[in-house]
């Protein structure tokens, strides 16, 4: 990736790395790549936050930016970040930002942006934003007098969200008992009044966002928040959303995940009984679990495999036209109706099958034998985690764990795309051995990469 992107967008920690001053040249250098195929007309860019404490400063930065390179900008306040995605094109705007760092504690932010189609930035849209702020290689677009930019504020953007994802349902869900874990994020002010209006009896935990307790053990990095919720509560199911509501993790009425591969497998397998899956294939990443590759063989469901990264699953999506597509950790596309990941569109698409299946979220998740699994993540330098790839004393414990799994399991080791973190997977029939060498490579990376 770049060296200010990552895979997804910009981030880091807020006013250290994310800083007012990078924001506002971020709003300039967006503003004179974008007037590359727009020519001299007056850009409108709309930007939406999440609920941690820099996102005021950090809007603030960004707004000005924009405004002093000659854009008119709309502040859409607190919203998911696939509402940025749909709204943008909705509102025919140019470009749409969403502040946020997505499943991250408070003290992070980042910058994610869109263009007017609703998809994020290409690559090669990144480069040229980064030669600017970085290399000077393009004098940013300043203006004066009249040609200054103007803030308004989007009072409507919620609704409009909310309505569009309403939208998507088959029917009303009444009769269903739903628990829902806002991450005290940007779903806290969407899920309530969506899952309200589609007839469900919802009841929401972890809405009350402060600014700080964003992701704070809860959301869908906290998965045992909602599973113990739900066991207690008799609910039906329960759904976990992070801090932007752009994946979804979901439990069954005994508190049993549900992750990312085991919904797209159910949402799959539906869209092929009634013809709806194109090609007949979904569009998985190499982190997906070999119990979802057995699922998809035994119900001719055909797959591709992508690295690690919702940008890229989508990119083979628009390549082949698929139209579903997603990860694990719950960064679920129906293109259908979306450009991007969104957690609560995954949910209605989730409760339509259920609803017209007549079965349980259980029944139908446990269809989907799941390989054990161990992750972990080795916190390394900035350096170190540019090393990764070439240290030989690493490559060797891959091989030997490789080896002594066989054909019986699989080996995944790669740097993260947003922070400063190596991850380590290991799949195999026998949890012990998986979890015996998946420390022997930690160890290894935790000595080699410091």
């Amino acid at each position: 990736m770049g060296r200010l992107f990552g895979t997804d967008g910009v981030r880091g920690i807020a006013n250290t790395e994310i800083s007012c001053e990078l924001a506002t040249k971020m709003g300039r250098a967006v503003a004179t790549v974008l007037r590359e195929n727009t020519g001299n007309k007056k850009l409108r860019i709309l930007i939406g936050t999440d609920t941690r404490i820099s996102a005021d400063m950090l809007s603030c930065a960004l707004s000005a930016g924009f405004c002093s390179a000659g854009c008119d900008v709309l502040l859409l306040g607190v919203v998911p970040t696939p509402a940025v995605a749909f709204l943008v094109k909705k509102y025919g705007y140019d470009a749409g930002v969403m502040i946020s760092a997505s499943h991250n504690t408070f003290e992070y932010n980042g910058i994610k942006i869109f263009l007017s189609d609703g998809y994020k930035l290409p690559d090669e849209t990144e480069d040229k934003v980064e030669a600017i702020i970085l290399d000077g290689m393009t004098t940013p677009v300043i203006k004066t007098g009249s040609e200054i930019g103007t803030v308004n504020y989007g009072g409507n953007a919620v609704d409009d969200y909310i309505r569009h994802i309403e939208k998507t349902a088959v029917s009303r869900f009444y009769g269903m008992k739903i628990a829902v874990d806002c991450a005290n994020g940007s779903a806290s002010v969407t899920a309530k009044e969506l899952f309200g209006r589609l007839g469900a009896e919802c009841t929401v935990i972890n809405s009350a966002p402060d600014g700080i307790n964003v992701n704070d053990a809860c959301g869908s990095t906290h998965i045992e928040n909602i599973q113990e919720f739900v066991r207690k509560n008799g609910f039906d199911i329960g759904f976990s959303f992070d801090g932007d509501a752009d994946r979804l993790l979901c439990v069954d009425s005994d508190g049993t995940l549900v992750d990312g591969d085991k919904i797209i497998a159910v949402c799959a397998k539906d869209m092929k009984k009634r013809k709806k899956l194109s090609s007949d294939t979904a569009v998985v990443t190499v982190m997906s679990n070999m119990g979802l590759i057995r699922f998809f063989e035994k119900n001719g469901i055909k797959y591709e495999l992508t690295k690690v990264g919702d940008r890229y699953v989508l990119e083979k999506m628009l390549e082949k036209g698929y139209n579903i597509g997603g990860e694990q950790s719950g960064h679920i596309i129906f293109s259908e109706y979306a450009a991007t990941g969104d957690g609560q569109l995954t949910a209605v698409m989730l409760l339509n099958v259920i609803k017209t299946a007549g079965r349980t979220i259980k029944e139908l998740a446990d269809e989907i034998e799941i390989y054990p699994q161990v992750l972990k993540n080795v916190r390394v330098s900035s350096l170190g985690k540019l090393r990764l790839s070439e240290d030989e004393e690493i490559k060797i414990a891959i091989k030997q764990a490789e080896q002594e799994l066989s054909s019986e399991g699989r080996v995944l080791v790669r740097a993260s795309g947003t922070e400063p973190l190596v991850r380590i997977m290991l799949e195999g029939k026998d949890s012990s051995k998986i979890e015996r060498l998946s420390e022997l490579i930690a160890q290894v990376i935790r000595e080699r990469l410091i």
